[in-house]
Order: C-alpha cells, then structure tokens, then sequence
C-alpha cells in the first residue's frame, strides 16, 4: 500500500512537469446489488504478557475505499472464572484493560454488543499446544518461477506430535537511503513571484527505517508427515529487484500454532478468494467461522476467535551478504532528474509550485540551462526524502 502511495505521488509530480493530454473517456457504469454489511470479527489471544487485542469493522463493496470499522462496541473476554474488557483505542481496534496471557486448560469465549445494541458471540476455544520457533534463516534462491531473490524459511519441532497445524506472521523493517539527498534545498523566493532560492536541508532524511506488515495468510501442517517436524519452509520470498534489500534488512517471523478448526478457517478463507485480508468481500461464497450472532441465527458474522501459542525470531541481514560486488535492486521509483523552467512559455511558474507543494526537491544545479530547461535539477519527493516510506529513527531493536 506504501508503495503505492509512493507510485502516485511520483505521477502527480511527473504530472506537474509535462504537458497535460486531454482524452474523453466513456466512464463504465456498474451497479452491485444486494450488499449486505456484515460484522467482522478479527481476534487471535495468544501466550503472550500484553494488551490483547480484538479488531471489529464491516464487510465492504467493492469500489468502497476499505473496511468500515466498528466503534462503541462493548467487548469482554470470558476466561474461565475470570473476565477481561476491551476499549476501543481507534479504527476498531479494542484493546484489553489488563496484560494477560493465555493459559493452556482454560475455557475462552469472546463477547460483543455493538453500539446499536446487537449482541454477538463465539464457540468456546482453549488454547493450542506451545511450541517454540527454532530458527529462521535467509537464503539466496532461484524461486519455482525462476526468479532470484531472497528466501526466508523456518525451522520447528514439536516433539510431542500435538502441534501439527501452524500459521505464519512476520514484520519487515529496512534501511533505506534517498539516492538523491543533499544537504541543500529549495524554496520560495520570500519576494514573491515565480522565483526560488536555495536554502539548508533541514527537512528531508537520508537515512530511513521503513515497517511492512505481512498481509497474506501463510499455513502449514505437519498432519501428514511421520513426525511433527517444519523444515525449511519457506514463510517470505523477495525479489532480487525489491529495493527494500537493497541495504540493511530485518524480519520478526511469529509462530502461531492453531487448531484444527482454525487452520481449517483460514485455509478454507485463503483457498476461496485468495484474499489478504478478511474483510474481502470477493469470495464466492460465505464462509462460516466460529463467531455468530445472539439475535438471529440467519445474520452473517465473518471472522474466527483463536486462542493460540506463538513464538517468534527476527533476523537481519545485509545486501552484500548474499550480492557481494552487485548492483543494488533499482529503487522504489525512478528517480532520473529533470530540469522544469522557472516560468513557462505562457508566463505560468512552473517550479515554485512543485516546490511547495513538496512533490519535488532540489538534486543539483543545471549549469548551463539547456533549451526550455530552468536553473534546477530536481527529483520526485522520495527520492530525496525518504520519511515518505518510513520513520528516519533507529528502531529500538535495530543491531548493525
């Protein structure tokens, strides 16, 4: 999604910078009928000490921008003879009062009345075997499409033979670097009128530690093999041409070990719509979970309520590491720079507008101007200011 921002924005400035075709296009009417918006419900309480954490919105239609999400919910955790409350904190995401962990043995069973008053419910669920993540490792591959890049895989053991259903999550973060960063920029003439001057960079950064979040649901099971034994499966494939190696790369890889029914769920989910996401309404058809309304059996309630174990790992690796000597993977957009006038052949400014906008920034002088060239080189924002693909602070857990 980041990235596509980011393909945007450099449009818009290419945008700014050529001369503007106009075409008539039919616009295509459609019309989608018999909509229905159902709840969904998104909860998965695991092992670990910390605010848990249960996500409601709404099903959305298809030109819609995303899920809906559902506030003012009252949500309580029944666990055993213990209950623990969620608060909203924002974007239907409800948070418990307490930290808490899952223990194995205990009846769970999550509870719901949405701000209009309908109540909603789950199946009773405990809490899946516990087994430990043993590594995850990164290797330089030729994949199944014959397409170089880097493999993450995993490796886990569950002597017990009790786990067998596993389900694989993971957080990327990377250092990125602007190619086109200098410690000079640009910005409107204080006099006014279509001018600018140089000025010291005091905005843009160089050096950035962008996060992505896995969206694809990623299974695995051991119910076929002679033990209960993942080995070197692969959870993560990037492409040698993805910038986000390009430098320094990290991955937090979680375990999550899920029942029958729940690996049965999210298989069933992945398998029917290929979706990323449960709030896809693109599945042909609906597919049941374990959580249900308390008004009426014939209302449709999407999502799954799991009580499951997880462990976790990160790695870090280095571009050199595995492409000693290449050449790094392109980065996110182009970044050739151009040379915009300073006033059009109408007496229109041209520069100053990219400038402040904050589409463009200044890469280097134009000495001599070519013809209809101004004064300036400059490229697409990102490129010389990496804070728009992520924070410029060292994250905590960062190791060189």
């Amino acid at each position: 999604m980041k990235q596509n921002l980011i393909q945007i924005k450099y449009r818009l400035f290419v945008a700014f910078i050529v001369v503007n075709l106009m075409g008539c296009i039919e616009p295509f009417e459609g019309e989608f009928v018999d909509f229905e918006s159902a709840l969904v419900i998104e909860a998965t309480i695991t092992n670990e000490v910390k605010n848990q954490q249960v996500i409601l919105s709404r099903t959305y239609e298809f030109d819609a921008d995303g899920p809906i999400a559902e506030s003012g919910a009252t949500v309580r955790l029944s666990a055993g003879g213990n209950t623990f409350d969620f608060q909203h904190t924002g974007n239907g995401v409800y948070l418990s009062d307490q930290v808490f962990a899952a223990q194995s043995g205990v009846d769970y069973q999550l509870d719901i009345t949405t701000r209009d008053g309908r109540g909603y419910s789950s199946n009773i669920v405990q809490m899946s075997a516990v087994t430990s993540l043993d590594e995850v490792r990164a290797e330089r591959i030729t994949s199944d499409f014959g397409e170089d890049g880097m493999g993450i895989f995993v490796d886990s053991f569950d002597p017990s033979g009790s786990s067998k259903n596993y389900r694989y999550e993971y957080v990327e973060t990377y250092r990125v670097i602007a190619p086109t960063w200098t410690p000079t920029s640009l910005a409107g003439d204080p006099e006014g009128g279509c001018n600018v001057i140089k000025v010291p960079n005091t905005t843009d950064e160089q050096v950035c530690y962008p996060t992505d979040f896995s969206n694809a649901i990623v299974l695995t099971s051991t119910e076929d093999l002679d033990e209960d034994r993942v080995n070197n499966f692969m959870v993560r494939f990037i492409p040698r041409n993805n910038y986000i190696i390009s430098h320094r790369y990290s991955i937090l890889v979680r375990q999550f070990v899920q029942s029958n029914e729940a690996f049965t769920f999210f298989e069933t989910l992945n398998e029917l719509s290929g979706s990323e996401s449960l709030f896809s309404q693109t599945q042909p058809g609906f597919l049941e979970g374990n959580v249900f309304s308390k008004e009426s059996e014939e209302e449709r309630v999407l999502g799954f309520f799991d009580v499951a174990s997880v462990d976790e790992k990160r790695l870090f690796f280095n571009y050199d590491d595995f492409y000693p000597g290449e050449r790094l993977p392109p980065y996110v957009v182009d970044c050739n720079p151009s040379a915009p006038p300073i006033v059009s052949m109408g007496g229109t400014c041209v520069l100053r507008p990219i400038i402040e906008s904050g589409l463009g920034v200044y890469v280097a002088d134009n000495t001599p101007p070519g013809a209809g060239e101004g004064p300036y080189f400059i490229a697409t924002r990102v490129c010389g200011d990496c804070k728009e693909l992520g924070t410029s602070e060292l994250p905590e857990f960062w190791i060189e």
